[in-house]
């Protein structure tokens, strides 16, 4: 597919990009993705809002061409570019651009995704059954706020989830949101994830929410991008105002280009200066990196240098924690 794409971009750009749409929305359809993951997709692809509105089925769902979603009460403007869940029906999908008549691009995608949400939405509202507890649709119904409470509650038990119990979402890197029991019994994930607190089952979009701003605050874990593989979002407090400040892919705060300058010219700088902001003394951070002492003090008396701030006190020590905080915050 990738290399018919080629050949098709060299010889007429909007069918190459056309096939590569197509390609995008078969893989979503595959990986069985939820309804807020395809609308994102056309938002994305086309670089403006896309918008769905079922009001059959009391779905909406609008997302920023930068993929946040940001749901809206305001009527959708009959001019945009428009496609229905059905043949012959009433439009359902929308992209919000007005500027512009819409292009063959614009077209294959509001095909493509109208074709893969009427199945997400016939399987998850009760059309169709749900195909086993693992199913992928069956978790964001549960965390979508605008499905009804009934359906959320039936998703909920097709899950194995008490609906008395309380509950946490929690969010991966891979972007597929995943529900777990909140019992003391249930271990720590594995990879990088982001968790939600526990919360009754039918507050889950709150959790999920949650998760995924914590999730921004996690790390890989490696000498490149020390920090921490899982975080809580109640852990966070004032720390999650952050994410706010520092949308992903900004221009990064000044001391996280410095960071990543010093980081350049020392490869151990990094874990270094994340040890020293991650343990109690600066005798367990050389103990962390596996260092003496007096090496540490080198170290960080180079990373002053390269910085331009002190690490050693604890203003320089606060600096330094929120420069890695937001570094980790203005990943793409």
């Amino acid at each position: 597919m990738k290399e018919l794409a080629g050949r098709l971009t060299a010889l007429d750009p909007d069918a190459g990009a056309a096939v590569q749409v197509i390609a995008y929305f078969d893989r979503l359809a595959e990986a069985r993705a939820g309804v807020e993951a395809l609308v994102r997709g056309a938002a994305v692809l086309s670089g403006v809002p896309a918008r769905l509105v079922d009001a059959e089925r009391r779905v909406r769902v609008r997302v920023e061409a930068d993929g946040t979603r940001r749901d809206s009460d305001l009527p959708p403007d009959p001019a945009w570019p428009s496609a229905a869940l059905v043949p012959g029906g009433v439009p359902a999908l929308w992209l919000e651009r007005g500027d512009a008549p819409p292009s063959v691009v614009d077209a294959v995608i509001l095909e493509r995704a109208a074709g893969v949400v009427r199945r997400v939405l016939d399987r998850t509202r009760g059309r169709a059954p749900g195909s086993g507890d693992d199913d992928p649709a069956l978790v964001e119904t549960l965390l979508d706020a605008t499905a009804p409470a009934t359906a959320r509650l039936h998703a909920a038990r097709r899950l194995g989830l008490d609906p008395a119990a309380p509950a946490r979402a929690l969010a991966a890197p891979d972007g597929r949101p995943r529900v777990r029991a909140a019992s003391r019994e249930a271990g720590p994930p594995e990879g990088r994830a982001g968790v939600g607190p526990a919360v009754p089952v039918l507050e889950l979009p709150r959790s999920w929410a949650a998760a995924r701003v914590a999730l921004r605050f996690t790390a890989d874990g490696t000498a490149h991008d020390p920090g921490p593989r899982v975080v809580h979002a109640e852990d966070l407090g004032g720390l999650a105002l952050l994410a706010d400040l520092v949308p992903p892919g900004a221009e990064p705060p000044p001391d996280v280009r410095a960071l990543e300058a010093a980081a350049a010219d020392a490869p151990w700088l990094l874990a270094t200066l994340h040890a020293v902001t991650a343990t109690a003394s600066l005798r367990a951070a050389a103990a962390e990196v596996a260092v003496h002492h007096s090496t540490l003090q080198d170290r960080l008396a180079h990373a002053e240098h390269l910085l331009g701030w002190p690490v050693r006190t604890p203003q320089g020590r606060l600096r330094l924690h929120l420069a890695l905080t937001m570094r980790r915050l203005a990943r793409p």
